[in-house]
């Protein structure tokens, strides 16, 4: 199993294609989207992000308007399904674009208006929250537990909950399409998909950048939720996708009160793989990425930004971990090296519970967190928290 290379040599833009993919975009829409974009694919990564960004906006306010009439109609769940493939690709062409284009702003407020209608209109087992930090808030889509099959109203009672995190360029959108959280609603686990400094409406909305120290973030999301009556603050996990493979372990090894910790796709040194990437060694994510990881870091200069995330190396600090912990990697990942998923759980020396998860070609799963297939990655997540922090896999 591999991506679905929709543009032939061109990485970044055909793992923007499996993106929307694995979060619910249809693939004749995809396709219609794309075909006229075959030629400007061809000439590199960061050149025809702006093409790119007009098809996917067409499509996406054609969703808009079909919505609103069904909406009108009083069709409100299929609007609301029509809306979160609107807002999906607007995300997914905003995310394309580089930092200060002209069309960025107007997208991101197009997606946050669709996605937000779309979860009430359907409601969707998805709660925005906002939890104050800094001179800002960290917004957050809860999604509750189900009630165990047989249960009398009211015998929940408090559920263990994960604290869901983005990697460098996802958003907290993306990460409830994962369908983790549903997986784990279903296993009696509740989510907390959040935009952490540097990702979503923190950055954009909040000017809140990111930092390598992940606990000054995490600490906060964990009080609020332990706060919570419907959450047992004995049984928070923590979990992260791609640049999340370091800031989870992170978090929680200056953290203690989490539980129990996964990383979708490991980043055990990535101040290293910036020098990789320096070097022209490895994919990049997104187009235009040094422009990119310099906004979300609030550099003003490559340099700057190399400095900012030297000590993003998790060496040193996994030894503080002593709770369970799981590492996951897909064996052809094109971004980030394998051998970081073996170092990460080689020093998880204290956990009393660790695994390294490979996922292999028998199975799928083997691109950066699964690109190519998100199903097993997303059930293996969430059984190993149903097994570590307390929930059902049957």
């Amino acid at each position: 199993m591999a991506l679905f290379e929709y543009f032939p040599g061109n990485y970044v833009w055909n793992l923007s294609v499996n993106i929307a993919l694995e979060s619910g975009g249809q693939i004749g829409e995809i396709e219609d989207m794309c075909r006229p974009l075959r030629e400007a694919a061809a000439r590199g990564a960061d050149a025809g992000t702006g093409m790119f960004l007009e098809q996917w906006i067409s499509m996406a306010d054609k969703l808009a308007e079909l919505a609103a009439e069904d909406e009108a109609g009083g069709r409100k769940l299929s609007a609301s399904a029509k809306l979160q493939r609107a807002a999906l690709y607007y995300l997914v062409a905003e995310r394309m674009q580089g930092h200060g284009h002209p069309g960025r702003k107007t997208t991101y407020a197009k997606a946050q208006r669709a996605f937000r209608h779309a979860i009430i209109i359907g409601r969707e087992n998805a709660e925005r929250i906002e939890i104050p930090y800094g001179d800002g808030v960290i917004a957050g889509l809860l999604t509750r537990a189900e009630r165990v099959q047989g249960a009398a109203p009211g015998e929940a009672g408090r559920a263990p909950c994960v604290l869901y995190v983005n990697g460098l360029d996802s958003c907290k959108e993306l990460l409830y399409w994962s369908w983790l959280p549903h997986a784990l609603s279903r296993r009696g686990i509740a989510t907390l998909c959040i935009d952490q400094p540097g990702t979503g409406e923190a950055l954009r909305l909040h000017g809140l950048c990111a930092t390598a120290e992940s606990e000054r973030w995490a600490t906060p999301c964990y009080e609020w939720l332990s706060a919570r009556d419907d959450v047992d603050p004995e049984r928070i996990g923590m979990a992260g996708i791609s640049l999340g493979g370091y800031f989870v372990p992170r978090a929680m090894a200056f953290e203690p009160r989490f539980a129990s910790g996964a990383a979708w796709g490991a980043n055990h040194n990535w101040a290293e793989v910036q020098q990789r990437r320096l070097k022209r060694e490895g994919e990049h994510p997104v187009p235009h990425y040094w422009n990119h990881v310099m906004w979300v870091f609030g550099a003003a200069s490559i340099e700057e930004f190399i400095e900012k995330t030297r000590g993003m190396n998790l060496t040193g600090i996994l030894e503080r971990i002593r709770v369970p912990f799981l590492v996951t990697h897909g064996q052809r990942d094109r971004q980030i090296a394998i051998d970081y998923a073996r170092q990460t759980y080689e020093q998880l020396l204290n956990s009393p519970r660790r695994e390294l998860k490979i996922f292999t070609d028998r199975e799928g799963g083997v691109e950066h967190v699964g690109a190519d297939n998100m199903t097993f990655g997303r059930d293996y997540i969430a059984d190993w928290f149903a097994e570590t922090i307390g929930g059902h896999t049957a």
